[in-house]
């Protein structure tokens, strides 16, 4: 095959992959639906949930209403990766040259594949027979360009060489936006922006002139022009990297968790960046290896939409490391990891990346996080953590801890309504032993709150240790009405919780303001306000 059609990119796809992983995981029969949360909202859900009514968006409770039985995982991208990795196997062993897009997509040279089958259609079905082999569903797509056989592959499509513009015309413009793998974030708002001026279609975004597009919209709307007319693109390929490039890691003592694996995989991921800052580059296409003591040797390719970040690249490791450690075939490392190596497979400027305000890229929160993967690499992978906003009714609720270099994803969803939420301002220092106190009235008789939520005195005086302050004001209380809606007889109505901010007469400059909770008949204070 020669010309275009050598360049051919092969795309496969498992529809609704994390909850295909989440069902796989649970050992749930196929004729279960799913539906994988995040933020009590539906991610991504399986075709028979659909067929039910599910949609992605939908909340928790509606989601439910309309398949009561509905399988409900959160969202896992370790899980999703973890589970992926025997998928990229079995393609891998037919066909070599595979790179990963992300969990649930690959991409590989169409003509390594043709010249193993004979012909396009061949090597599609071929493939996905491998995959069923490994119990998963897949499609295919063919064309000329990597991200129009990514849109082909949602539809099984093998586009004809040279008519891949004529394939992508009638289709709707949020196809541009589809896929996140191949996409930046505000694409979405691109496509808003393009169907409020009535360029509903791919072809009628493809008909406006190059010089018409890069003049009124920004960069990523010029990469999404060009994925609509099907322009060249660099197909996947392997080649060696630039060895000044490369960064190993030889693990002392060799490493068989995960856990010690993905910490390994962070520092390494922050010395590549440093290297590639040094050269002026970034990374778009990324090498995981992995040597073995038994001098096994283990290799994948990702390849990004933008340019990795060090989390980015963090998160890809972790996932790759995740998947071979984790694998129950014969496939599986069967010796401890002694070396990690990264290499960029293809790289752009640094000025691809999002420029900070003064022109560097995110320089100072790079040093910053440099710094905390060195405090990481003394004290140890949990030693350092990150606070997340997350959704609850107390300041303690509404900070969800998360290690550094995991996903900052939180254990509640923060736009809830949150009846009984802590109104604003949130304490300045929250207090984790909940030193007890006694709230009274002018006379010394104990202050609680009633069944109705409301004091049974009006409070005049905080005793905390051996000191007690005036109250000049407060303000609640506000109840935590929790488990009353609970029909099941283990999950018992919780007990009678409400918070108050007190003022204190006489109280040091910078603490003025107490938040006091009330919970089994006492009183503790929860936090300060500066």
């Amino acid at each position: 095959m020669t010309g275009q059609g050598s360049r051919r990119v092969l795309a496969l796809w498992c529809p609704d992959w994390p909850a295909v992983a989440a069902a796989a995981l649970a050992g749930l029969p196929r004729t279960r639906p799913v539906a994988v949360l995040f933020g009590n909202r539906v991610l991504t859900c399986s075709a028979l949930a659909r067929g039910e009514g599910v949609r992605r968006g939908l909340r928790r409770r509606e989601a439910q209403a309309r398949c009561p039985d509905l399988f409900l995982a959160q969202a896992d991208p370790d899980r999703d990766a973890r589970l992926f990795e025997p998928v990229v196997a079995a393609v891998s062993a037919t066909v070599p040259g595979v790179e990963v897009l992300r969990p649930g997509l690959l991409v590989l040279g169409a003509r390594g594949a043709t010249r193993f089958f004979g012909s396009e259609e061949e090597a599609a079905e071929r493939l996905v027979d491998a995959v069923a082999g490994a119990g998963v569903e897949a499609q295919i797509g063919i064309a000329d360009e990597l991200s129009t056989a990514v849109i082909a592959a949602r539809r099984a499509v093998i586009v004809p060489t040279g008519m891949g513009a004529r394939f992508l015309a009638p289709l709707p413009v949020g196809e541009l936006a589809a896929e996140p793998s191949l996409a930046a974030p505000a694409r979405a708002d691109l496509v808003d922006l393009l169907h409020r001026l009535g360029l509903r279609r791919v072809g009628d975004f493809a008909a406006l002139s190059s010089s018409t597009v890069a003049s009124r919209f920004g960069a990523d709307a010029v990469r999404a022009h060009r994925c609509a007319r099907a322009e060249s693109e660099r197909a996947p390929f392997a080649r060696q990297p630039p060895p000044d490039l490369m960064v190993e890691y030889r693990c002392e003592p060799p490493i068989e968790r995960v856990d010690a694996a993905a910490f390994a995989g962070r520092l390494l991921a922050t010395r590549l960046h440093t290297v590639l800052a040094d050269a002026g580059l970034a990374c778009t296409r990324l090498s995981i290896t992995a040597e073995t003591a038994a001098e096994e040797g283990f290799s994948r390719i990702w390849r990004c939409a933008e340019p990795l970040t060090p989390d980015g690249t963090a998160d890809r490791v972790r996932w790759q490391l995740d998947g071979w450690l984790t694998r129950r075939d014969d496939m599986r490392p069967t010796a401890p990891i002694t070396v990690l190596r990264l290499e960029p497979v293809e790289v752009v400027t640094a000025g691809a990346l999002q420029l900070g305000l003064w022109g560097e890229v995110g320089e100072r929160d790079e040093r910053a996080r440099r710094a905390l993967v060195r405090v990481q690499g003394l004290l140890g992978g949990e030693a350092v953590q990150l606070g997340v906003l997350s959704g609850g009714r107390g300041p303690v609720e509404r900070i969800t801890m998360v290690t550094l270099g995991d996903e900052l994803a939180p254990t509640a969803e923060a736009a809830q309504p949150w009846p009984g939420r802590l109104p604003a301002p949130a304490p300045a220092v929250i207090l984790q032993n909940l030193p007890l106190v006694r709230l009274e009235t002018a006379d010394g008789t104990p202050v609680t709150i009633t069944d109705r939520a409301m004091f049974d005195a009006d409070p005049a005086i905080v005793h905390w240790g051996s000191r007690q302050w005036r109250l000049i004001g407060w303000a609640g209380p506000w109840p935590v009405d929790e488990h009353w809606w609970s029909s099941d007889a283990d999950e018992a109505p919780a007990e009678l919780t409400a918070r108050v901010q007190v003022q204190l007469d006489g109280a040091p400059a910078d603490n003025p303001v107490l938040l006091l909770v009330y919970r089994n008949e006492t009183w503790c204070v929860e936090g300060l306000y500066g």
